[in-house]
């Protein structure tokens, strides 16, 4: 029986290699592709036709649409609406990559750090950016705590600027980490299914049960890392 990491073996598509870099398609760069292509579609033919009574497909993205804006009324206020394309893309693109994973024989790109830490660094530069455009050298004030005596400075500014710090590891892990673990146990489990023979009722039953905990942590970590993501940008706008 194969290991249960092999599914998460990266392999080569087609080879590239520029200055002895090496930037070959893979195939987590072919579910990238597809998670890209699968959401832009849906959202092209959802709205397409604009129907004033609106179809299945239709009535999904405008639910997609309004649970995102409704996001980010909720955390940021109406100022956000301007943020509303990069977190709507960055929610679609790991909702979608997260339940590509769950299709048999496919590729989890979600279940690499390198994925999902370049996803929450992006994040992270683009709240800091933010942050120093909008106040200037007031957005360092962001790391005294308000309310906190002169006296007690020189301990709580570098526990704020490490807490600060941490944030694209703490976003990124708990993404990576979520969705390797659960497809782990998944085919863990699934392995006894075979070898139990007969008696192998169980593990499915339990694989089965597993599998709708699966889909339901992949929207929750999509919903979390989004939700974050919201609490960051508030973050930078208001400081404090």
């Amino acid at each position: 029986m194969a290991s249960p990491l092999a599914q998460f073996e990266v392999k080569t598509i087609v080879p590239l290699e520029i200055g002895g870099l090496d930037i070959s398609f893979t195939n987590s760069s072919l579910f990238m592709v597809i998670a890209v292509a699968i959401s832009g579609g849906f959202l092209v033919l959802a709205g397409g036709r604009g129907a004033m009574v609106p179809g299945r497909l239709q009535t999904m993205a405008e639910m997609t649409y309004e649970f995102i804006g409704g996001l980010i009324r909720e955390t940021i206020g109406n100022e956000g609406r301007r943020y509303f394309p990069i977190i709507f893309t960055l929610f679609m693109f790991i909702l979608v990559g997260n339940m590509l994973g769950m299709v048999p024989y496919s590729f989890t790109f979600t279940s690499h750090i390198v994925v999902t830490f370049v996803m929450a660094s992006v994040v992270f530069i683009g709240v800091t950016v933010l942050g120093l455009v909008r106040h200037g050298m007031h957005f360092f004030s962001f790391f005294v705590p308000p309310g906190s005596p002169i006296f007690m400075w020189p301990l709580l500014i570098p526990i704020e600027i490490i807490s600060y710090l941490s944030r694209p590891i703490s976003l990124s892990v708990r993404l990576f980490a979520n969705m390797l673990a659960g497809h782990t146990l998944l085919k863990v489990i699934a392995g006894f299914i075979v070898s139990l023979s007969v008696f192998g009722v169980l593990p499915l039953a339990l694989v089965v049960a597993l599998t709708g905990l699966e889909i339901l942590i992949a929207f929750l970590q999509a919903y979390v890392f989004t939700i974050l993501t919201c609490l960051y940008i508030k973050d930078a706008i208001e400081l404090h």
